[in-house]
């Protein structure tokens, strides 16, 4: 299965062939890599550089390393989470503008109501209620921080139980922090509106009310976006 690698970046080699192999299903979810001393040899290249392609593989999401008497280097499979991430990096180096995310986070968030409404678990209600809870503590104490916000909307596009979904929220989540700490420039004290309207939408879903839940968040993300073009309109009459 594996080959001899002839490159001048051995590592880089011995990843893409591992990946290819995990592509074309030759490796499979579960399956256990050979030790790190039988895959140098059958690859011709010595064990740290191995490691290291063991490691960049780990760091896709490609693979899991075990340490112990049953350890290895196991075939996994992404989550959503771990995709998401390295979206995130690449959209956070694209020159997006708070307006543009807020733009899109209308489209997607709105989107994904009634698979919420219809989807949500009891445990996914309870851990917003908590969320939320937690969130107007933090404001009482004056702890209350943007990344709180971004969380709980993340944790609502869980609810709809849809990998790629997930994935696509979970990508967006620097971008979706730089624009609400963009909307806090205009209003500091928008946490206290925000948190009362994340209770009323976990309440909305709770009751399986779409309709209303859908007119707290629109309300929601439409102050976002008005409060995103006041702090552009004040930096371009600024210039």
């Amino acid at each position: 299965m594996f080959r001899v690698v002839s490159s001048s970046r051995m590592s880089e080699a011995v990843v893409e062939q591992i990946r290819t192999l995990i592509r074309s299903e030759e490796l499979k979810p579960g399956d256990r890599l050979p030790s790190e001393r039988d895959l140098g040899e059958r690859m011709g290249v010595s064990r740290v550089t191995v490691r290291e392609a063991l490691r960049v593989l780990e760091a896709g999401g490609l693979l899991q390393i075990r340490v112990g008497a049953r350890g290895g280097a196991f075939v996994t499979t992404p989550s959503s989470s771990t995709i998401g991430s390295g979206l995130a990096d690449l959209i956070s180096l694209s020159p997006l503008t708070a307006a543009e995310v807020t733009e899109a986070r209308q489209i997607v968030e709105l989107g994904i109501i009634p698979l919420v409404v219809e989807r949500a678990t009891e445990q996914d209600i309870a851990d917003l209620r908590e969320m939320v809870k937690d969130h107007q503590a933090a404001l009482r104490k004056g702890e209350y921080a943007m990344q709180m916000s971004a969380a709980f909307h993340v944790r609502v596009a869980a609810c709809t139980h849809n990998g790629a979904i997930e994935m696509l929220v979970h990508s967006f989540h620097g971008p979706l922090l730089m624009s609400l700490r963009e909307a806090q420039v205009a209003a500091p004290l928008m946490g206290h509106k925000g948190t009362a309207e994340h209770r009323e939408f976990v309440e909305a879903i709770a009751a399986h009310d779409a309709d209303r839940a859908h007119e707290i968040m629109a309300t929601h993300l439409a102050r976002t976006a008005r409060r995103v073009a006041k702090v552009r309109t004040a930096r371009k009459n600024a210039h």
